[in-house]
């Protein structure tokens, strides 16, 4: 039997999609996940009638985790198929929503980035980029939106620091459009999406892309990060860094991915003693 689709799709509402995401436990994003994705990118243009599109995730820690590189080794396409992925969802003239509860990193980060509007829960939500904690630059996006989102040193201060921020810092850096107390995020996502699918889509989409001559990163940016994720793991610095992933929880529900970012300065020491253990 196939693999259960990822993503379930509301379309209750009409001009209204909410797509949910669930990948237990924790919101991996592997191969199949972009693959699916791009087929829903497909459905969403060829259907006349919507103009908004929720993303959401069934689970309340996780929105996205973040990608399974060694899985995604296995399939080196999959890094051109997310670029395609993003340029095309910012593109469209259905506007894009991320509703972000839970930990939002990597590719996680960069998927909400790719969306037209980020609102999140100030209880639960926390972003980053935590690829050159082990020894990577990110590639699916991340130095192509930040920059134009928070300005060149919070998006250096970002990526950088590979840690972990809170909504609150995201909000006030300009990195989601605002935080919500958790029990109003859902009533004030719902209000703004149901004023806007009562506008006509061609209007949206004309706004839409005219904003996007300012904000919207180019194919050819987008790929040259793409092209330097694969060969920097070949790089002595993520040899040295990857191992210490093993066996302290990476990919599963653990301490380490709820608090990815605490765990990282302990990567570059020498001493095997102090691997994995918080600072």
């Amino acid at each position: 039997m196939p693999d259960p689709s990822q993503f379930n799709t509301d379309r209750t509402y009409p001009g209204l999609w909410t797509i949910t995401f669930s990948n237990p436990p924790i919101n991996i994003f592997v191969p199949t996940t972009i693959v699916e994705l791009g087929a829903l990118m497909t459905d969403l243009e060829a259907d006349p009638s919507v103009k908004v599109v929720v993303f959401q995730s069934a689970n309340p820690d996780f929105f996205i985790a973040h990608l399974d590189v060694t899985k995604a080794v296995e399939r080196p396409d999959v890094l051109g198929l997310w670029r395609d992925f993003v340029l095309r969802l910012a593109s469209t003239p259905v506007v894009s929503i991320a509703k972000i509860r839970g930990r939002t990193r990597g590719i996680g980060n960069e998927f909400v980035l790719a969306c037209d509007m980020r609102f999140a829960s100030r209880h639960s939500a926390l972003f980053g980029n935590p690829e050159v904690g082990v020894g990577l630059i990110p590639g699916g996006g991340a130095l192509e939106w930040l920059p134009r989102l928070v300005g060149r040193s919070r998006a250096l201060e970002f990526v950088l620091s590979a840690d972990d921020f809170d909504a609150d810092i995201a909000e006030r850096y300009g990195w989601v459009n605002r935080t919500l107390d958790d029990g109003d995020l859902d009533s004030f996502v719902d209000t703004l999406v149901r004023r806007l699918a009562s506008f006509d889509r061609a209007t949206l989409g004309a706004a839409k892309a005219q904003i996007n001559r300012f904000g919207m990163p180019t194919a050819s940016e987008l790929q040259s990060s793409n092209e330097m994720i694969f060969p920097m793991l070949a790089l002595p610095d993520a040899q040295a860094r990857r191992p210490k992933l093993r066996g302290i929880g990476y990919g599963i529900p653990s301490d380490f991915e709820l608090n990815f970012g605490r765990y990282l300065p302990s990567f570059g020491r020498t001493d095997d003693d102090d691997t994995g253990q918080k600072t």
